[in-house]
């Protein structure tokens, strides 16, 4: 199932990092001049936008995984299938979860990355290379996961809750799922899967960032 993946990462991504980086240039044009609360708030505002534009692709991927084995038909024929049984509402279904998701993510995320490399650089601990992009990577990808996994259980969760007609559904919105979950599982149900959302993170940031600080070198 990595066709779905690579499709929600190529649009959520690039809309992502594209958002946020105009809008810290809106203020300020010097790495020294950039604040942890900017940064922040443009993250933050990134990623609800990007996310809110991509959902579809993340119910996509996500419906993709729950079948599994018993999936079959193309990703074209899915999106076709899901407007057909659920509407658009079906193609948008937990996108104010995803959007609160990728708000903490992506307002974690990256202000971690920018900050991290903003100290070892100006520091003089080590200069703009490759070992400070990936210590920068690594660590926003943990401060990411640690941010983002209660609202991630939640979110898959409810979209997973198909719209058949006289069903009732399990959360009402995120804050009641969080609460629900933690009442009636307990607190550390809200990190289930943190290693492998961890390990997901972590060598993702690490190749997205690596790769983007080398693509920004080009002569374009």
């Amino acid at each position: 199932m990595i066709a779905p993946a690579l499709l929600r990462q190529a649009s959520y991504g690039t809309i992502k990092i594209g958002i946020y980086q105009s809008m810290k240039r809106l203020f300020v044009d010097r790495l020294e001049d950039e604040t942890l609360l900017l940064n922040v708030i443009c993250g933050v505002v990134s990623g609800v936008i990007s996310s809110a534009i991509a959902n579809p692709t993340d119910v996509l991927k996500i419906r993709m995984q729950a079948q599994g084995s018993l999936f079959q038909g193309g990703m074209i024929g899915s999106f076709i299938d899901i407007y057909q049984q659920e509407g658009t509402r079906g193609l948008w279904r937990g996108v104010v979860p995803t959007a609160q998701r990728a708000a903490i993510v992506v307002g974690v995320e990256l202000p971690v990355y920018d900050i991290t490399k903003k100290h070892l650089i100006l520091s003089e601990l080590m200069g703009d290379t490759v070992l400070a992009h990936f210590i920068s990577s690594f660590t926003c990808g943990l401060a990411g996961a640690i941010a983002s996994n209660p609202v991630d259980v939640v979110r898959t969760r409810m979209m997973n809750q198909r719209a058949v007609v006289g069903s009732v559904e399990l959360y009402k919105g995120t804050l009641d799922g969080l609460v629900k979950t933690w009442k009636s599982e307990g607190f550390f149900a809200l990190y289930k899967g943190f290693w492998p959302n961890w390990l997901r993170l972590g060598p993702w940031n690490i190749i997205f960032f690596i790769t983007y600080e080398q693509l920004k070198r080009l002569p374009f």
